[in-house]
């Protein structure tokens, strides 16, 4: 077992079993246990102190300001971190030694550009490392921690990169420089160039122009000393070598979406698209500004309107100058109709036939939301390169690597997935002393761990009912350090797969949820931990089965432990819809057993694919608090990880695919029938409520299961998924040109005279997420129906994720007084 110094972290805690260590788990799927895990039930507080409206919804600086953004010290022997300021949005940095105690000290603006940077990178050997800092670039020799500033200019330096020959790298705009850090020599290395490339001056055509150019001798005399003037610089270029090479002309109204240079500096990949345009129409009225007039802002489009271009990768080889573009006709299913049912059942609603062909899809770089690597990857040697691409279909993700000298795209693996392919759980990349890529993939159903040589098989590393995410690779190719929640899927501990054995070794046993940062040094992790009752903080532990925990930081203020919150349990809710349960958490009164049934409140958290009945501290704080204070008024909560959420594997996740508050609210009436068989809750006094995707299910339950809740609440809420964006709705619904069928069938306007209960509507007005128009619409839709049973706030100032105190304050009077008057 871990052993852990300070006993205050013991104390926050949730307690539960661990179950086998993960090498042990072989079976895919297995049995869910759907007993509830033990948990404390008040945290250490005053239980005298009863929760207040205002002190919850307030600024939430009074719960202590935890560390942000930490990373290590280039010496591994401090952290570095941020802090939020009392009262303001500003962040201050801080430096905690590991061998001082507190929380340690601030760092002088005038020194703030020593920290380094979590993306910094290391040359080979890893005897240099090099970092941007405010746009400039930086090089630090580690042995002597000398730290050298190369640049210092008003440009912007970006993505620096060590070469094989010592120089170092980096782009200023699409402009690729190197820099020799013994003559401090600055090279040009590629320019890229969003134009037609110039050509030779010629006459220009028409009959006046002939006409021109052979009876006026100053013209016909000008169009030479042009045509030689540009011969001459031709020959220049080509002939002297202090000359900056040619630029890459790619071609006009274009835009790059991602570019990547060889450690050897001898070859580019670029991928371009057509440059977007955006469509006037797409703006959102502001109607509090500070000069009093209305503004017009510009947002994103719509999933109906918007049509993603395809993306062309180029090879540029920067020795000769030549450009190739590399076609995706080698890539398994490159021209398959991976949507003909689709459009079959959508063309026979129409009384049409749909007749399928093959076609080219559109193709382009894999776009992961959470990962901050490129697309395209180099081996170290600077031999090998490969892309993970995607279809625009949202149905296949390929990973494949160059051919340099053939210029074609060899496939080295394919994802397909009959839904769509997860934007998480995209992370991938080289060995590095070995031509074998590792990567996350779904296949198997749940993210796990692969490594694949490229003239070989791939190898799982990982397996069972868990998933895998993170993976960070030793320098020497020893281990995988990557985060998995094995023992249970709201526990999130470190593990690192051993490469030579294949075995696995559980690092971390905190509870909770756990993320790490492996040191520069590859002895140490730097742990970020929290659990239901605790928010994030820093521990360091070593790198190794076993090792102590040793905590940082404590940050949490004396007024939030004074409070008496109570920890929810996290139960495994059976299913009427299949074997795998609906884990929740369940907030308790102390005496709930007792007396008359209680009213009680399921939340629906947003996004649909998030985890929010994990051990950690949540996202959803306010929400948190607020459970805490019905259930000091004798209110059971519950708060449902439903189908479509994360932690869970591919299949929950994909559950909602074309048919978007179907699952989610058969897994709510598992979750009412559970409070009534479980918690002695009155089945005619639950309420529900929720934001954003919560508040689209607080729809779809009030309007397609109208006896479920006797009142429920919508906050930020999607109506129409034909007017939410297109890279998170096209791969769940399609498109509407596509799957029209998907919209109509997963869209709460369509559903609204199914409402009889009374819906509370609250809509911030300058939302650019989920627009107002949203809740305008379905709000007409209502009154044209003449329901009555439904109130609507609207918040002037706030956008998708309140700001103002003042907002959050009065939201939540209303949702709790909905729920006082209705329950």
């Amino acid at each position: 077992m871990t052993k852990i110094r300070h006993s205050v972290l013991a104390v926050a805690l949730c307690s539960f079993v661990l179950t086998s260590p993960l090498q042990a788990r072989k079976a895919e799927p297995q049995t869910y246990q759907t007993a509830a895990i033990s948990v404390p039930q008040v945290f250490n507080g005053d239980a005298s102190i009863k929760l207040s409206m205002e002190q919850i919804m307030a600024d939430p600086d009074w719960l202590g300001r935890q560390p942000e953004q930490a990373l290590w010290s280039a010496d591994s022997q401090q952290v570095f971190y941020q802090r939020k300021q009392q009262g303001n949005e500003l962040r201050d940095w801080f430096v905690r030694p590991l061998a001082a105690q507190g929380n340690g000290e601030q760092v002088a603006l005038a020194s703030q550009h020593q920290i380094g940077s979590a993306s910094a990178v290391y040359n080979k050997d890893r005897s240099l490392q090099a970092y941007i800092f405010e746009g400039n670039l930086f090089v630090r020799r580690m042995a002597s921690f000398e730290l050298i500033q190369l640049t210092r200019d008003s440009a912007v330096q970006t993505d620096p990169l060590f070469l094989l020959d010592g120089r170092i790298a980096y782009r200023e705009g699409w402009t690729y420089y190197a820099i020799d850090l013994a003559s401090g020599n600055r090279t040009e290395l590629a320019n890229l160039q969003l134009a037609e490339a110039p050509k030779a001056p010629a006459v220009p055509k028409g009959y006046l122009a002939q006409e021109q150019h052979k009876l006026i001798e100053f013209v016909a005399l000008e169009q030479k000393n042009a045509e030689q003037r540009y011969a001459a610089q031709q020959q220049l270029q080509a002939q002297n070598s202090s000359m900056a090479p040619k630029a890459f002309y790619l071609g006009k109204d274009l835009q790059v979406v991602g570019a990547s240079l060889s450690p050897k500096a001898d070859y580019m990949l670029v991928s371009v698209r057509k440059a977007g345009k955006r469509n006037d129409k797409d703006i959102m009225p502001n109607y509090i500004t500070a000069n009093g007039d209305i503004a017009a802002q510009p947002v994103r489009g719509r999933v109906n309107d918007v049509i993603p271009a395809a993306q062309r990768i180029l090879l540029l080889n920067l020795k000769d100058g030549s450009s190739s573009e590399l076609s995706y006709t080698s890539l398994p299913g490159y021209n398959e109709d991976v949507l003909a049912e689709v459009k079959a059942e959508n063309a026979k609603a129409r009384g049409e036939k749909y007749k399928s062909e093959k076609v080219i899809r559109d193709i382009g770089l894999m776009n992961d939301w959470y990962w901050t690597q490129s697309a395209m990857r180099w081996h170290s040697n600077g031999e090998h390169v490969a892309l993970m691409l995607k279809a625009l279909d949202n149905k296949d993700r390929w990973i494949a690597t160059v051919d340099l000298q053939k210029k074609t795209l060899v496939p080295q693996h394919r994802l397909h997935d009959t839904a769509w392919v997860n934007y998480s759980f995209n992370d991938y990349g080289w060995l590095n002393n070995a031509d074998s890529l590792y990567y996350l993939s779904e296949e198997s159903g749940y993210s796990h761990l692969y490594v694949k040589p490229l003239k070989g098989k791939a190898k799982k590393l990982t397996s069972g009912t868990f998933e895998v995410s993170d993976p960070v690779l030793s320098s020497d190719d020893q281990f995988i350090y990557f985060k998995a929640n094995v023992a249970h899927p709201g526990n999130y501990e470190v593990y690192r797969a051993v490469l030579a054995s294949g075995n696995t070794e559980q690092l971390t046993k905190l509870g909770g949820s756990t993320d790490f940062t492996l040191s520069p040094d590859e002895q140490k992790l730097l742990l970020r931990h929290s659990t239901n009752l605790m928010p994030e903080e820093l521990y360091v532990a070593d790198a190794a089965p076993g090792a102590e925990v040793k905590r940082l930081t404590d940050t949490i203020s004396a007024e939030f432990k004074q409070l008496p919150l109570v920890a929810p349990q996290i139960v495994a809710v059976p299913s009427s819809h299949g074997e795998q349960p609906v884990f929740s958490k369940v907030y308790y009164p102390a005496d709930y057993q007792q007396g008359e049934k209680r009213r009680a409140v399921i939340f629906n958290h947003g996004a649909g694919y998030l985890q929010n009945s994990d051990m950690g501290w949540s996202g959803y704080f306010r929400e948190f608090f607020f459970h805490n204070l019905l259930v000091q008024q004798g209110y059971v909560v519950m708060d449902m990880d439903y189908r479509a959420s994360k932690g869970y594997g591919r299949d929950w996740r994909t559950a909602i695919y074309r048919r978007m508050g179907t699952p989610e609210i058969e897994d709510l009436v598992d979750g009412v029938n559970w409070m009534v068989a479980n918690a002695n809750v009155d089945r005619n006094r639950i309420g529900t409520y929720g934001g954003s995707y919560g508040g689209f299910m607080t729809f779809m339950a009030l309007f397609t299961e109208p006896d479920l809740f006797q009142a429920g609440a919508a906050l930020r809420p999607v109506s129409d998924w034909a007017y939410y964006n297109h890279a998170y709705t096209s791969n769940i619904l399609n498109t509407p040109a596509i799957d029209p069928i998907a919209y109509e069938r997963s869209s709460p306007i369509y559903f609204t005279q199914g409402l009889k209960k009374p819906l509370l509507i609250n809509a911030p007005m300058v939302d650019d997420n989920v627009f107002f128009q949203d809740v305008v619409r379905l709000v007409q839709r209502l009154i044209e129906q003449e329901n009555i049973n439904f109130e609507t706030a609207i918040y002037p100032v706030e956008p998708h994720g309140f700001r103002q105190p003042s907002s959050w304050l009065d939201e939540y009077r209303r949702i709790y007084k909905l729920f006082e008057q209705n329950l």
